[in-house]
């Protein structure tokens, strides 16, 4: 009898599986109160009028249809695309070009991790500071660049053009941070600068995924390198080329930091060439307190982001 007790003493196996929810509760929460609640948030209020303190003041789909026919909207979403534009044929061009030189058999291109870490650097400096330093160097007056145009004497060529050329207007020296065409390629060719790395770095990987055997007996059939990457490397970078298409898209159309430091808020007014959406919505969200017209404006624009997005996806992926 005394054993049959002993036996039945035995000690309980703890649940460990209740124990590892312990472990990912402290994600759960902070997503939960830091993106979740947030988005909910603002869509609600986006059916709201909400000056920003008190109570919402529930319109329905009154902040959309305003946003429809806000033309100040679009020409904010005309401006956010001709920046992105401009920005993502730079970036992409000169990814596939640098791709292009390093995986070329012929070039046999050294120290790869090197070059890796230097392209990809101004992806990690902070916007403020690549906007400081920007403008510093597209300064009219003091700045580097209208330096060394006027001592290579191409502000007397631009002169000479502006002056006997009917279709030239150009101001010598130029003024890259008050004029609305060179303002905006000035911010997209900082864009391209900053995130051709990324891009870089993905290609190469997708590239680096290839089996070389297509590409020596590419070579060896006597396919030249312009062949080889329109043939071969082309196709086979579809799904990563699909990944930096939908990223550039989503981070370009949401583009506020570079925009509003370069032009110190210069670009706010209702007919500004350089205001994108995200800067049109800073205005209502942060200036005049229109919270609720803000928050349609953003998820109109999230609606957008993803149209395109599926369009690329079906463009791109179609063959995946």
């Amino acid at each position: 009898m005394a054993k049959t007790v002993k036996e039945n003493k035995q000690p309980k196996r703890r649940n460990v599986d209740n124990v590892a929810y312990l472990f990912v509760l402290p994600f759960v929460v902070v997503f939960l109160v830091f993106s979740l609640y947030p988005v909910l948030r603002t869509l609600y209020l986006s059916f709201s009028q909400y000056p920003g303190y008190g109570e919402p003041k529930w319109t329905g789909l009154a902040n959309y249809i305003r946003v429809v026919k806000d033309k100040y909207f679009w020409q904010a979403l005309w401006n956010t695309v001709r920046i992105w534009s401009v920005n993502i044929i730079l970036q992409l061009g000169l990814a596939f070009l640098l791709t292009i030189i390093f995986n070329d058999m012929k070039y046999k291109m050294r120290g790869l991790g090197v070059y890796r870490a230097l392209f990809y650097l101004p992806n990690l400096i902070a916007a403020t500071s690549v906007s400081f330093l920007f403008k510093t160097l597209l300064d009219w007056k003091t700045g580097s660049l209208n330096i060394m145009l006027n001592e290579l004497g191409v502000n007397k060529l631009l002169a000479w053009l502006s002056e006997n050329v009917s279709w030239i207007d150009l101001e010598v020296p130029l003024n890259w941070l008050n004029d609305a065409t060179l303002t905006s390629n000035s911010i997209a060719v900082i864009g391209a600068w900053m995130w051709f790395g990324n891009s870089f770095i993905l290609l190469m990987a997708g590239v680096q995924g290839i089996n070389k055997d297509y590409f020596e007996a590419a070579a060896i059939d006597g396919a030249g390198r312009w062949t080889i990457f329109a043939k071969i490397t082309m196709p086979l970078l579809r799904p990563i080329m699909l990944y930096v298409a939908v990223t550039s898209l989503i981070g370009g159309l949401q583009m506020f930091d570079i925009p509003h430091l370069m032009t110190q808020g210069n670009a706010y007014m209702h007919d500004g060439p350089i205001r994108t959406v995200v800067m049109y919505m800073y205005r209502f969200g942060f200036q005049t307190y229109d919270v609720g017209y803000a928050a349609a404006i953003a998820y109109c624009l999230f609606f957008i982001i993803a149209i395109i997005s599926v369009m690329q996806v079906r463009f791109l992926g179609k063959e995946e």
